[in-house]
């Protein structure tokens, strides 16, 4: 079976080969990413026209496409937004323009090659979030939930827009022939979701629901990324059609829980567990983790995919430690 294949058996419990791999290089990946090529080259640095606007904080700056601000206070993290585009008043939202290029055809001249000259692996496009990630960055993250509860007319207004943007790099990535999309949300606290499931499902579900059916019309797959605890709404996430859950810390729900209830409905797209886990430094505790994760998600005809973290080193467990788990992951 070539990648793409296996990918396609995974998440359609469908008898793939072995589970699906997706490791850093030089290791093995059923995947390649797409995407438009953003003509923003904004890297971390110091800005004096962007510290002029958060005076207050000392660390790396950059603008994103949307025009937030993003800081950082060391070099590996990914940073945070610390000047939402839209943070200062819901009256700029009158003349905010979300970004172009997402949605011009002439941004995804190298996914196109790519698709092309890969047709054995799995091709998954990249979406800059869902309404929510995109929407909480735009306002900045303490402010959008006051405004969940006390301006939902604005909330409504700037998600029918993103929800626009989504839905044309959706039609963009069927048209030149992406097997899957694939969204990042961080959904929970270590505890519980970020707000009242009843919430959710009245101001993001139906977004959900629009969206990942588009995606099904296109025939691709889709794929969600979530930190946190998320228990509430897996439920509804396999309801409006979400393929798989991509966990960085499936032990915070239970492998075995996650597997019991949800298992051959949603395949588990997971490296094994970087907080509980992976940061004991312990290969047999690594290594039998691995195994039951395999065990407990693969035992579906398909369903589970095993991947390494994107930075090791920025959680601080060392690249021997990644290895005990690839080995079990792919049968060394």
């Amino acid at each position: 079976m070539t990648s793409k294949e296996i990918i396609i058996r995974v998440l359609e419990f469908s008898g793939p080969e072995r589970i699906g791999w997706d490791f850093n290089r030089p290791y093995p990946s059923d995947f390649r990413w797409v995407g438009p090529t953003s003509p923003h080259k904004w890297e971390w640095g110091d800005y004096p026209e962007l510290r002029k606007l958060v005076p207050d904080f000392n660390g790396q700056l950059r603008k994103d496409e949307f025009g937030n601000i993003w800081g950082r206070l060391e070099g590996l993290s990914k940073g945070e937004v610390v000047k939402g585009a839209l943070e200062d008043s819901w009256e700029l939202l009158d003349t905010y323009k979300l970004p172009e290029f997402y949605t011009d055809m002439a941004y995804y001249e190298k996914a196109k090659d790519i698709v092309k000259d890969n047709k054995d692996k799995y091709i998954i496009g990249g979406l800059p979030g869902f309404p929510f990630a995109i929407m909480r960055y735009l306002r900045r993250m303490e402010n959008f939930f006051i405004d969940i509860m006390l301006n939902e007319e604005e909330v409504l207004r700037l998600n029918e827009m993103v929800v626009d943007m989504l839905a044309k790099m959706i039609n963009i990535y069927g048209e030149i022939g992406v097997d899957g999309i694939m969204f990042a949300e961080d959904w929970g606290t270590q505890e519980a979701l970020l707000i009242n499931p009843k919430t959710w499902r009245k101001l993001f579900k139906p977004s959900f629901e629009y969206l990942i059916s588009r995606a099904h019309e296109k025939h691709m797959h889709v794929l969600m990324h979530s930190c946190g605890y998320i228990y509430e709404i897996i439920p509804d996430l396999i309801e409006v059609g979400v393929n798989a859950l991509q966990l960085d810390q499936p032990e915070l729900m239970g492998v075995e829980r996650l597997a019991d209830e949800f298992g051959g409905k949603v395949a588990f797209y997971c490296p094994v567990d970087i907080q509980k886990i992976m940061q004991t430094g312990d290969k047999k505790i690594i290594q039998n983790e691995a195994r039951k994760m395999i065990q407990c998600f693969g035992k579906f005809n398909g369903g589970f995919i095993a991947k390494d973290y994107p930075q090791w080193d920025a959680i601080n467990v060392e690249e021997e430690w990644a290895q005990w788990a690839r080995e079990v992951f792919m049968g060394v």
